[in-house]
């Protein structure tokens, strides 16, 4: 093999080094992301309560800017309203 190839191919061989960890960042995100959208099914999310269940009681809830605002949740992607609700529905302490 004359060093012209042999250097090529260590580049190239680097090059993939570098590659496969950012790419399987990549991948996971994407997965991440698709799972979350999945979840807002599996989840049977609405936008309103379970009798008196709802988002902006929930553990699992961060609220928008306001109480009024769509908030976010930690299992299902998106807006979430504080008003929704889904089978994940964890109530906060009262304390």
């Amino acid at each position: 093999m004359n060093k012209v190839s042999e250097n090529v191919t260590r580049k190239a061989a680097l090059a993939k080094l570098v590659m496969l960890p950012a790419l399987a960042g990549a991948l996971a995100v994407g997965a991440t992301a698709i799972a979350r959208a999945d979840s807002r099914i599996a989840l049977k999310y609405q936008s309103t309560p379970q009798g008196t269940q709802k988002c902006s009681g929930c553990t699992l809830f961060t609220p928008g800017k306001t109480v009024t605002d769509d908030g976010t949740c930690t299992v299902i992607s998106g807006a979430i309203s504080p008003s929704g609700w889904c089978t994940a529905f964890t109530p906060r302490s009262k304390s």
